[in-house]
Formats: structure tokens, C-alpha cells, sequence
């Protein structure tokens, strides 16, 4: 498919009330500065049922324009339909670029449009760019096991297509007033009886419902250097003074102290806090792909020489079962002032 223009849209999932899903709106911060370099306009894709929230807020964190695909087939994500959905608008728009997050929606729907449009697919991306004067997008993700950062770029087919992982990004509203959004309605049906799949029943993990990693301002986490399960005790005493998340390494997690909803990195979770506290963790790069957006990163290592000490904005050198401690007690003993 050529590209009519040289807009960038941005994939805003929905959930089944038809809210927005918070990593379209993180793609519309790092989207408004590439569609600028490029020169085209910002466009958020909608597709769901009952869209009214979606589109408002795409508008509210700075799309140009929003295109809507509404209707009751797209009320639970299918393949079926929300493929058909998006190859119909991206056919009759051709935008050079779209955005996609790397939920388990977009895992699922990236694939398959990438291959119906004939065109190539970077599967989650941690970091974005594009050329100006050439419009290739610059896609950025670890590869070789997380061992290197690979930047890939599809030079020969349009749309560019990619998947940027949750938390990458924060979701932020431009400065200023700008002008309201177009809101463009496509009227494309989908007949239900075509959807293959259907949701027969949810269940979550009762883990995964209390931990929320991606949207914590403050995560205290830890490694190997934990030792076990009871470890991560002394952990949660800090975090449950800071108001604070646990977090931990592929390693804890794959020694069983912990469970995987608490994972950071490359195959856990990709978090952005005001705050990382990194205990007993060396600091591999699979690790560091997943946190590398904290504002402030804090890290308590035994070892100076530890990787994560290149990254962090404060380092103690230490044991962390007698640095953590303190540092709880005396978080408690200033808020009792």
C-alpha cells in the first residue's frame, strides 16, 4: 500500500464501556512530536462501541484528528472484526505510520493487519524516531534476549507499523489550547455472525488484579539479592510506607519468591515512575529495558561495581536488609512529624 499522507495515527484501544485503555493515550505524547518531524497530522484511531470517552480523550491529549469506527460488533475485541475495521479506514486514508500498544489486544491485532496490508511489523518497541525528510520511523527494541537495543527501520512498504509496550510513554496533555480535533464517524458494519470467536468467560489472576505497575508512581523492587520469599517482607514494609508497589526481577520471579504480575523488564512489565527503587538487583539490560523511564532511580546494591549503579540518580552501597529498614524507619519517623 503507498502512502497518501504523511499522517501518524495512534491506535486507541477501548475498553468494553468504550473508555480509552491508558497506552493510546501514552502514544499520543511520543506520536504528536513524530507526526511534527514528519509533517503530518496526528490521528487517533478509535474502534470499539459507545466510543464517546475514547474520542474525547484523544482529542483532550492532543490528537489532530480522531477517526471512529462504532458499532456493536466491536464491543469485545475480535480479531475478525477490529482487523477488518482498521484495514478499511488505514485503505482509504493510507497513513504512513500507526502506533500500536503492545497489550494482548495489540499483540494480537498488529500481526494480522501488518500481513493483510502486506507491509512489515516491530513488535514492542521501547524507544521511537523517525527521519524527517525520509519518514522512516526509527523503531527501537532489545533483541538477541535483551542482550543488545536493536533499531529497525522499513524503508520499502507503508504503513510502518509498530508495537510500543505500555508504560514507555507517559500519558500527557499538550501545553496550551490548541484547536479542537476533527471527529471523522465511519459508517463500516461488521456482521457479527463473521466474528470465529467469542468470550465465553474472565478469569484474572488474584495477583494480577492488586498489582498495578504500570500506573504506580512510586515501585520498590527487588532482585536476586533478596534471597527468598521472606525478603520480599522487608520490601513491602518500605513500600507500604512510601504508598508504593512491589516490584522484582526475572530472577526472584523464576525462583518462585514472587509472582510474575510483579515482574519489570523485557518480559515482565515496562514501568515509568517518579520513583524506582532497585534492591538487590544487578541491573541486567533485560532488567534496565523495563525501567529505564523513571524519573528518579534509587538503587541498593552489596556490589559497587553493579550495572544498575550506571543508571541510578542515587546509589547506597549495602547490605539492603539493613539499608531498607532504616530507610523505612525513617520515612515513618518524618511522617509522624
Amino acid at each position: 500500500m503507498d502512502a497518501k499522507t504523511k499522517d501518524l495515527w495512534v491506535f486507541i484501544e477501548t475498553r468494553e464501556d468504550g473508555s480509552p485503555c491508558n497506552v493510546g493515550l501514552e502514544l499520543l505524547n511520543p506520536g504528536r512530536m513524530l507526526a511534527d518531524k514528519q509533517g503530518g497530522k496526528l490521528v487517533g484511531a478509535v474502534v470499539g462501541c459507545q466510543t464517546e470517552k475514547a474520542v474525547k480523550a484523544a482529542e483532550e491529549y492532543g490528537a489532530d484528528q480522531v477517526i471512529v469506527v462504532e458499532g456493536e460488533a466491536y464491543r469485545e475485541y475480535s480479531t475478525d472484526a477490529y482487523t477488518a475495521a482498521l484495514y478499511y479506514l488505514m485503505e482509504k486514508y493510507a497513513p504512513t505510520t500507526m502506533l500500536i500498544g503492545a497489550t494482548s489486544v495489540g499483540r494480537d491485532l498488529a500481526p494480522r493487519l501488518s500481513c493483510r496490508l502486506n507491509t512489515g511489523l516491530t513488535a514492542d518497541c521501547t524507544s521511537l524516531d523517525v527521519d524527517g525528510e525520509t519518514g522512516n520511523m526509527a523503531w527501537t527494541r532489545p533483541a538477541f534476549g535483551g542482550n543488545l537495543m536493536a533499531t529497525i527501520l522499513c524503508p520499502d512498504h507503508r504503513p510502518q507499523l509498530g508495537t510500543v509496550r505500555p508504560g514507555v510513554y507517559k500519558k500527557q496533555k499538550p501545553s496550551g489550547i490548541g484547536k479542537p480535533a476533527k471527529v471523522i464517524r465511519e459508517d463500516f458494519a461488521f456482521p457479527i455472525k463473521n466474528i470465529r470467536t467469542r468470550v465465553l468467560e474472565r478469569m484474572r489472576e488474584a495477583a494480577g488484579e492488586l498489582v498495578n505497575l504500570e500506573n504506580a508512581e512510586i515501585i520498590v523492587s527487588g532482585g536476586r539479592g533478596v534471597g527468598g520469599p521472606d525478603g520480599f517482607q522487608t520490601l513491602k514494609n518500605l513500600a507500604d510506607v512510601l504508598g508504593a508497589t512491589v516490584g522484582a526481577s526475572r530472577a526472584a520471579v523464576d525462583a518462585d519468591w514472587i509472582g510474575h504480575s510483579h515482574q519489570v523488564g523485557q518480559t515482565g512489565k515496562t514501568v515509568s515512575p517518579r520513583i524506582y527503587i532497585a534492591c538487590g538487583i544487578s541491573g541486567a539490560i533485560q532488567h534496565m529495558a523495563g525501567m529505564s523511564g523513571s524519573d528518579y532511580v534509587i538503587a541498593i546494591n552489596k556490589d559497587p561495581d553493579a550495572p544498575i549503579f550506571s543508571v541510578a540518580d542515587y546509589g547506597i552501597v549495602g547490605d539492603l536488609f539493613e539499608v531498607v529498614p532504616a530507610l523505612t524507619d525513617e520515612i515513618q519517623k518524618a511522617r509522624a512529624l
